[in-house]
């Protein structure tokens, strides 16, 4: 399991100066299901729903966090909304989360419990080392689920192919798979390192109750 290198340009901190990364690069074993993750998000679902409504969701300190560094890189939250306020949508209306795979799931389930839009990759497919920058205009990207994504004006994750990742959507490239065995994950802490820790820890918990994670690797990125 090769160490993946990560750095914020200069040209996002101007924008977000408290700006840090949390990450966590481990390896794992993917199943298709996991009961016990799913009574997980049945609890963290219905918390959801006692505690928000739909016009309340944006008020998650996370979830007022992306959409600040949204309008500060230039684009707009209500048309490119990020993952985390998307999936509290579906919770409050009622919907409920797909069912994809256990990695999937459980990334699911802490942006949900944490507010973070959670970038999730097989780190297989990652090639070299890795930077948080800001989306330029007609860089390409094929969302998982959505197609082509403008990027332009959105946070973004770059390995030293390309665009992988953004709190709206990961790219299709570097996309968790049901033999995926190489996780790395990655978090924007908007808000500072000190409010990532406890949700990295809550993760690596169900990583290692779920998905028998070892060889697991811890990183702040300021």
């Amino acid at each position: 399991m090769e160490a993946i290198n990560l750095k914020i340009t200069s040209e996002l901190k101007e924008k977000c100066p408290q700006m840090a990364l949390g990450t966590i690069h481990c390896q794992v074993k993917n199943t298709q299901r996991s009961e016990k993750l799913w009574k997980e998000i049945d609890i963290v679902s219905e918390e959801i729903r006692k505690k928000y409504q739909l016009e309340t969701i944006k008020t998650n300190k996370q979830i007022t966090a992306t959409r600040n560094m949204y309008l500060a890189c230039g684009k707009k939250p209500g048309r490119y909304r990020p993952s985390s306020e998307a999936l509290m949508r579906r919770i409050v209306k009622g919907v409920g989360l797909y069912q994809i795979n256990t990695l999937v799931d459980l990334i699911n389930l802490v942006s949900l419990k944490s507010g973070y839009s959670i970038g999730a990759f097989d780190a297989d497919y990652i090639v070299g080392n890795i930077e948080a920058g800001i989306g330029k205009e007609n860089e390409p990207y094929q969302g998982i689920g959505k197609g082509q994504i403008n990027i332009h004006g959105l946070p973004v994750l770059r390995d030293e192919k390309g665009a992988i990742g953004t709190p709206t959507s990961d790219e299709v490239r570097t996309a968790i798979r049901p033999d995926t065995s190489n996780l790395f994950i990655n978090f924007n802490g908007y808000t500072g390192a000190d409010d990532i820790k406890e949700t990295l820890d809550y993760t690596v918990k169900l990583l290692k109750e779920v998905a028998e994670a070892k060889n697991i690797s811890v990183k702040y990125v300021e």
